[in-house]
């Protein structure tokens, strides 16, 4: 059987795998979105963040015989800590300056983390395996599906659906959104609005850790692994709406199985798709698909 001229066997392949990719945009650009969203800052480091998360697990279990299963916790948190870190000595000198200012701090953060991690690992990738109780494949029937995909996807839109319901639904959802746009009248009810902004910011980039754990054993380990995904996931961010949590998750799921099949039909514009995407939604819609034109 086919699909379009292809073996159904490698077109669903190729969905599933498209689909994986999707999932990990969706995990970097909620936390993306949610940092702007929350904070109003543009993050360039997510990339980096991502990066860290990755390399983090490695050493863990490199070093200190930790198993996956244990740095998909520890290396979340460890670098949330980072994060908090940044926020607290950088980032919160920054709020009330045009957006020009903290685009170009997270960036030179970026370049000294990735600089760092280079000059003691280089830049040639290191493998990190995947946990022995998903090293295996499930029989679909018409493909033979990774068990450690599955998991990526399963675990991206559990993550994704948590964080947008603990935004959008719960009490601390509408404290922290309350925060952001009246923070005199928050802190005037005992909140201690810094420290709230400073979690903020560190679960967002404790998020981008998640996925950068979870990419571990599917992609090289390297210093520079965020650059390769952090401009796409801009873009996404930009296509969805600015802020928009939803759209963020929703876009990525849908660029990143069209990217896919673009790889199929058409390999040479696979690495453009979405950035043509992005230029006629800011032609028709400059505020994003899901975003609030201000």
């Amino acid at each position: 059987m086919e699909i379009l001229g292809m073996p159904l066997q490698a077109a669903s392949g190729q969905l599933v795998l498209g689909l994986m990719n999707g999932c990990f945009y969706a995990v970097l650009s909620l936390g993306l979105s949610l940092i702007f969203g929350l904070l109003n800052v543009i993050n360039f480091t997510h990339g980096a963040f991502f990066m860290l998360g990755a390399l983090f697990a490695w050493m863990g279990t490199n070093y200190f015989g930790f198993d996956y299963w244990l740095m998909l916790v520890i290396a979340p948190l460890s670098v949330g800590a980072v994060g908090v870190a940044v926020e607290r000595s950088m980032l919160r000198r920054l709020y009330k300056l045009d957006h020009l200012y903290g685009l170009l701090l997270t960036l030179g953060v970026t370049l000294i983390f990735e600089g760092l991690s280079r000059s003691v690992y280089g830049v040639s990738g290191m493998s990190y395996a995947a946990p022995d109780s998903l090293a295996r494949a499930v029989d679909l029937g018409f493909m033979m599906l990774p068990a450690y995909r599955a998991w990526v996807v399963v675990a991206s839109l559990a993550v994704c659906g948590t964080a947008w319901w603990a935004i959008e639904r719960t009490q601390l959802g509408a404290l922290l959104r309350a925060a952001t746009e009246n923070p005199r009248l928050v802190a005037a009810f005992g909140v201690d609005v810094p420290r709230m902004v400073s979690l903020s910011y560190g679960f967002g980039v404790a998020i981008a850790a998640f996925a950068g754990v979870l990419a571990a054993p599917v992609m090289q380990v390297s210093p520079l692994m965020g650059q390769s995904v952090i401009i796409t996931v801009f873009a996404i961010v930009v296509i969805g709406g600015m802020g928009s949590i939803a759209g963020s998750v929703l876009t990525s799921l849908a660029l990143g199985v069209l990217e896919s099949l673009t790889k199929l039909f058409y390999p040479e514009a696979s690495a453009t798709v979405v950035f043509a995407v992005m230029a006629l939604v800011l032609l028709v819609r400059p505020a994003g698909l899901f975003g609030q034109s201000k």
